[in-house]
């Protein structure tokens, strides 16, 4: 046997053990040899000794014998990623003594002994890292640790494709081998997109495998993993309502596919559970099945060697388990997921706390240990959390059922025809649930209303009048694009298609009667650990019990930052609201405009011709044709003309529109515009930074006895409600100005509205005084065409009434003797019959066109005040 010494600054001391080492040899070694190996070294105070799970290293008497060194020790699992550096040591030390072929135990002692020296400084990443290229494929990194090998990233050098290459551990043991083999059985034979698919190992990497065993290719899931997602400081106190929504549908969806596969995980946790991006919506996926039973092989199992904390409790006791372990596994996660830890007694190993939760409660969904040591069991889930209202009491009852001690009754009972378990069923109904999230402008308060199928807007109004006091007649209800919902569609126009959780997609409710938010506008309640640090700032708390609070604190900070960010959309969706209406009244302004000016022109058009056709009328009044009433008509519509001037005047209006145009772009540019979290964002960042260096405190050896007060984070707490309340100031100062310019617009509409009405009765009466005009104009043609062809009658005197002389009959041309005076009135005739046939002409012309324009004939008019009758009366006597 072999022991060496190995850490950041390269190898130490090898020896070989010649004898079978028990656990004394083990500890004669380590006196021997760990101190001076670290002094030689030149290890400073603080490093850590590591070593495998062998039985002699973890027996009860190296424990203590490395306890009375002043080591503290930490048991990590089997095939814990925290030995990863132990197992690539010796990997790697066996490649390179096997590529040496030594031929005798001499030999191989000399050749160890000389790989050993030339390792090199860091171990942490996998043995064939020297070797990046598999043909066309690359290896990238190191993506984690399964059940019995490492993940690491290929990308292809032409297409850029990416795989992840599962490769099996250097030293497993037959079983090992085994549940290896399976796991590549299992996984070519699953195809769902909530569990990792299986790829083609290519050529390329076969020759990479170790231990005759081949490798595992799968799709490669960029995201990270969900433990990743659970460690990131915001989400101490858990995710968001929709990540945990996601999770359920996801996870939910994948285990039931294994267990219709007859296919039971057995090690479903965080680290297993990787997330995808496809078409820009983040997929889980259920990964490592190196621990799943396949129940074709029998539908009890009793062997295991998995990940324990979220292990079923039959589990630890070797008792024969079914499909409900997942059961339990998925609800310790769910939970996990919720509220940032795991729900029974998350400080103890599983060994202590199954023992202390073994008697809670059917019904109970978490414990946890007060100052007194005393175990307190709940059947709700615990404060803080970023769930809303409305799934709190389901996704209690759904944990109830998965977190059930007894595995006979763990997921309730199975459907009789759908043979689904009722805690599927039930989870089913939770990611139906139609919700709508209002967030109340006036109170900043988000509410949180179940939809029926049926639900119309009216009925969701009512319930909101009665939850906020906001009557229905006042309410007025945004979407974030500004767009106010439309009272013909139902009530489901709020919730969009496969966007879940209020975190995703909010309604904002404003008050109409309202245009000025006075407040007062409080932070969110503080969750009762931290509120204790704020009023305890001095008090001294173990490290330990800090983080926890720490971790409360920080997701306080954070939701200040983020309950800011939804009033600011709220603002934002009451300034576009405010677009929408000025454009609208841009537009309205536009046709007032339009109209005014064509009521302008056709009034000058009109009054120029009546003032022409007035004068006219005077100049042949003494010798043509006169009419009183027509006259004073003319003149009653040059008078009414006049006066509509005034009602396409729209100067006062069109001001106060600019003025308001002006009040809105100022706005646009106002700061207040714009979201003002940046010292909210850099308080956020510092509760950040000190939660992580608590975190690092309490990974040191003397976390245990390390105590601290809170008054760096409470400072950051005060600075962060100071910063909120004044930044809300400024929001809600900014928005009532909006609501403000908005009201304007509104009373601004029914001005506009009744002057375009004037303008068009308006246009209306001076278009049918035009028509009048022009049908006078043209009976007054008619008279005059009257006349001329009375005259042309009078010209064409009978034969006995002729007043020319008669010439005698000749056979020849006749001769007519005329005096002078006789002929000029022949010319005089003459020329009034050329000029009465062109005026006939044209006239008959005119009639025509007219008469194709109108069907209405001219004869129906009322031409009764021209006497016209009459005078055609005496023309035919």
């Amino acid at each position: 046997m072999l022991w060496g010494c190995f850490s950041a600054k390269g190898p130490g001391q090898l020896i070989r053990v010649k004898e079978r080492m028990n656990g004394a040899m083990y500890r004669e070694i380590l006196s021997k040899n760990l101190l001076p190996s670290a002094r030689a070294l030149k290890m400073k105070r603080g490093w850590v000794f590591q070593h495998d799970n062998d039985p002699k290293y973890t027996a009860r008497a190296t424990k203590e014998w490395l306890r009375k060194k002043h080591f503290k020790v930490l048991e990590w699992p089997s095939q814990s990623p925290d030995l990863n550096p132990i197992e690539n040591l010796w990997r790697e030390l066996k490649i390179r003594v096997a590529q040496r072929q030594p031929q005798n135990i001499t030999a191989l002692e000399e050749i160890c002994m000389e790989e050993w020296a030339k390792l090199p400084a860091t171990m942490e990443k996998p043995p064939f890292k020297q070797t990046q290229f598999c043909g066309a494929w690359a290896m990238k990194e190191r993506l984690g640790t399964g059940g019995f090998g490492h993940v690491y990233l290929y990308q292809h050098q032409e297409t850029s494709e990416k795989i992840a290459v599962k490769l099996c551990r250097l030293e497993l043991n037959a079983r090992n081998k085994d549940r290896w083999s399976r796991e590549i059985q299992i996984m070519k034979k699953l195809n769902h997109l909530n569990v990792v698919t299986a790829r083609e190992v290519p050529e390329e990497m076969k020759h990479i495998a170790l231990n005759d065993l081949p490798l595992l290719a799968m799709e490669y899931c960029s995201r990270g993993d969900l433990r990743k997602l659970l460690s990131k400081p915001e989400n101490c106190c858990g995710l968001k309502e929709s990540e945990v929504l996601s999770l359920l549908n996801d996870v939910g969806s994948g285990i039931q596919y294994l267990h219709a596969n007859k296919i039971i995980h057995r090690d479903l946790k965080p680290e297993n559970i990787v997330l995808q991006e496809i078409n820009g919506k983040l997929v889980h996926k259920i990964i490592d099945l190196g621990y799943a039973k396949d129940l074709d092989q029998g539908s009890l199992c009793t062997s295991f060697v998995g990940t324990l904390q979220y292990l079923a409790p039959e589990l630890f006791e070797s008792k024969p388990y079914t499909v409900t372990v997942d059961y339990w596994s998925f609800g310790t996660m769910i939970f996990e997921c919720i509220c940032g830890f795991r729900p029974f007694l998350h400080n103890l190993q599983p060994v202590q706390w199954t023992s202390k939760v073994r008697n809670k409660g059917p019904k109970d969904i978490m414990a946890v240990e007060d100052m007194n040591g005393e175990v307190r069991f709940s059947t709700h889930l615990p404060y803080p959390n970023n769930l809303s209202s409305t799934l709190l009491d389901p996704l209690e009852c759904l944990l109830q059922l998965m977190l059930k001690w007894d595995p006979v009754q763990r997921g309730g009972v199975i459907h009789p025809d759908t043979k689904q378990p009722q805690c599927f069923a039930h989870l089913d109904q939770i990611l139906n649930i139609k919700v709508v999230h209002i967030l109340n402008m006036t109170t900043t308060r988000v509410h949180s209303f179940r939809l029926s199928p049926e639900e119309t807007l009216h009925s969701l109004q009512q319930n909101i009048e009665n939850e906020t006091k906001i009557e229905q007649g006042n309410q007025e209800l945004l979407q974030e694009t500004g767009v106010m919902l439309d009272p013909r569609k139902p009530a489901a126009q709020c919730v969009l298609d496969g966007v879940r959780g209020w975190d995703s997609y909010i309604v904002y409710l404003f008050d109409k009667s309202l245009t000025k938010y006075t407040g007062p506008f409080t932070a969110r309640p503080l969750p009762e650990s931290v509120n204790f640090i704020v009023r305890e700032t001095k008090t001294q708390l173990p490290l330990n019990t800090l983080k926890k609070v720490w971790g409360e604190a920080v997701s306080y900070i954070c939701g200040l930052r983020e309950d800011y960010s939804r009033l600011f959309q709220g603002q934002r969706a009451a300034m576009l609201s405010l677009l929408r209406y000025n454009t609208n009244l841009t537009r309205y302004k536009n046709l007032m405009f339009s109209c005014s000016q064509q009521l302008k022109a056709k009034l000058d058009f009109f009054k120029n011709s009546i003032q022409y056709d007035l004068e006219k009328y005077s100049d042949q009044m003494q010798y043509g044709i006169s009419s009183e009433k027509m006259l004073k008509a003319w003149q009653d519509n040059e008078e009414k003309a006049a006066a509509f001037g005034q009602v396409a005047e729209i100067g006062h209006l069109d001001e106060e529109i600019m003025a308001l145009h002006s009040e809105i772009v100022e706005l646009q540019r106002s700061p207040y515009a714009r979201r003002q979290a940046d010292v909210m964002e850099q308080l956020e960042e510092k509760a950040i930074e000190l939660y992580k260096q608590l975190k690092a405190k309490c990974k040191m050896n003397d976390s245990q006895h390390g105590y601290s007060d809170s008054s760096e984070m409470v400072k950051v707490i005060v600075q962060t409600v100071q910063n909120q309340d004044k930044v809300l100031k400024d929001l809600y100062a900014h928005l009532s100005k909006i609501l403000q310019s908005k009201q304007k617009i509104i009373e601004l509409f029914p001005k506009i509205e009744k002057t375009l009405e004037n303008i068009k009765e308006a246009d209306g009466i001076v278009m049918q005084m035009q028509m009048k005009r022009q049908r006078e104009f043209w009976h007054l043609l008619k008279i005059a065409c009257a006349q001329n062809t009375t005259r042309s009658h009078s010209a064409e005197v009978p034969p006995s009434l002729s007043p020319w002389p008669q010439p005698p009959q000749q056979c020849c041309s006749p001769h007519l003797p005329m005096s002078l005076s006789a002929q000029n009135d022949t010319e005089t005739v003459n020329h009034l019959l050329e000029e009465n046939q062109k005026y006939l002409s044209q006239l008959t012309s005119l009639l025509q066109e007219a008469t194709e324009e109108k069907s209405e004939s001219i004869m129906d008019q009322d031409w009764s005040w021209t006497k016209y009758e009459s005078l055609l009366a005496k023309l035919h006597l």
